[in-house]
């Protein structure tokens, strides 16, 4: 577990921490995403360098539990919002389950999600987006640079 994520005694939020490196991702997106954690262990940073349907997709990801101004306690889900160089925000709840992590757009329980399993060893995650309507692709994401540990 890194130094961040020890900060922190959110267990399902530092579960996320087997995502920390930088990933090679093939399939339906083609490139990269790297995973790191911003100082104080409450959010998951992706960094995102990618192609698909012939556009080159890069942008950030800030995965954490919701608080918002004035709150005194943090959100159930652990949500994120992905910001693009399109002008894209887009919110997606994260699960993890064992070895599943589900990727909910939008609101858990969405029509349009990931689900991909990690390996026994945790450096390959594979699975598929599935869109309404019957759209989306098979991915796979190997880990090609380690995490800081």
């Amino acid at each position: 577990m890194s130094e961040s994520t020890k900060l922190v005694q959110d267990a399902e939020l530092a579960a996320l921490d087997r995502l920390v490196g930088t990933w090679k991702v093939t399939g339906g997106a083609e490139g990269t995403v790297t995973y790191r954690w911003m100082e104080g262990g409450h959010f998951l940073i992706q960094d995102v360098d990618l192609e698909q349907y012939g556009e080159r997709i890069t942008g950030m990801e800030v995965i954490g539990r919701e608080r918002p101004f004035g709150a005194e306690k943090a959100s159930v889900d652990i949500k994120s919002r992905f910001y693009g160089n399109r002008g894209d925000t887009l919110d997606y709840v994260y699960e993890l389950d064992g070895d599943v992590l589900t990727i909910w757009g939008g609101e858990k329980g969405s029509p349009a999600y990931m689900r991909a399993t990690f390996n026994e060893a945790g450096d390959v995650l594979t699975g598929a987006w599935v869109y309404p309507g019957g759209g989306g692709y098979e991915t796979t994401s190997l880990r090609v640079t380690p995490a800081d540990r």
